[in-house]
């Protein structure tokens, strides 16, 4: 993805790189994250978004938010994006934060070819891909960050992933709207830790950061 063929997304991912307080120098690898994306998803249908832009805002700018809420993601780190599709948010935080230990995980097929695809074609040593659910991930090690995207309840998110994490865990939900009904739901040997509003550098639509622990 050349800059003649999409310099708008390329200018508008600098900008919001800017915004977010991070190295703009971190525009060509992630527009090459794009570029492989685009080319995918043309075949696999791996994201329903299909315009270059579009994905700048939606699925990076969207990922990278999670960065200034999270000072503690350091070098040396773990983490696991559980249900992570095309890489979103895992691969993009593994293109920000070299020194961070990235898994992605997802289940369908096409999904983890892309990943493994995308790791190689940017040369990602940061970054690995477990093909699968989490229920059946064993890891050599536990997480101490373990996030997700839109995945369908707290409830779920935790519940599915207890065994990937250690006594000071923390998970990471990434979520539009969480309502009364799904914060009650909430098993009792978890709980919200805080709730930071991530506004995503040229989109007016709510989204928000929830970090939980083990009780």
């Amino acid at each position: 993805m050349s800059e003649s063929r999409h310099p708008h997304s390329e200018r508008r991912l600098r900008l919001g790189l800017e915004r977010l307080g991070l190295d703009v120098e971190l525009t060509a690898p992630l527009m090459r994250y794009l570029a492989e994306l685009e080319k995918w998803n043309a075949t696999y249908n791996l994201s329903g978004i299909k315009i270059v832009d579009d994905m700048v805002l939606r699925h990076v700018l969207d990922s990278l938010t999670v960065l200034p809420a999270l000072p503690q993601l350091v070098d040396g780190a773990r983490l696991i994006d559980v249900g992570s599709g095309a890489g979103i948010p895992g691969l993009i935080l593994a293109i920000a934060r070299p020194g961070v230990k990235v898994t992605t995980l997802d289940s369908a097929g096409k999904k983890a070819r892309f990943m493994r695809h995308a790791i190689r074609a940017l040369g990602l040593a940061n970054a690995e891909v477990f093909e699968g659910r989490a229920e059946d991930h064993v890891p050599d090690d536990t997480y101490d960050f373990i996030i997700s995207r839109a995945f369908a309840s707290l409830a779920d998110f935790v519940t599915v992933t207890g065994h990937l994490a250690g006594p000071d865990s923390r998970w990471l939900a990434m979520k539009a709207h969480v309502d009364d009904a799904e914060r009650a739901a909430l098993p009792e040997r978890w709980l919200i830790e805080s709730t930071t509003r991530l506004p995503v550098p040229g989109l007016d639509e709510m989204r928000q950061l929830l970090v939980l622990r083990a009780r």
